[in-house]
């Protein structure tokens, strides 16, 4: 199954987030098939960029999106 979810790539302190999707086997750090936005909660307000399409796309395929991610899309609607 293949899941979208947040991987974190920033440094101690100061945590910032790829959004990826990657097979829900592997580790959170792992392998992903694609990075299609980021999250940076240490700025305010916090900046989310995400590749609308792709997301879309990924979905269509039977993705599946964790509940951060959920959140964090349908937020401004």
């Amino acid at each position: 199954m293949v899941k979208i979810r947040l991987a974190r790539v920033g440094t101690t302190n100061q945590p910032k987030f790829r959004i990826v999707v990657a097979e829900k086997s592997r580790a959170t750090q792992g392998k992903f098939l694609e990075v299609i936005g980021t999250f940076d909660k240490t700025t305010k307000p916090a900046a989310f960029t995400l590749e609308k399409e792709r997301y879309d796309y990924w979905v269509s395929q039977g993705a599946q999106p964790s509940e951060t991610i959920y959140k964090l899309v349908n937020k401004g609607d």
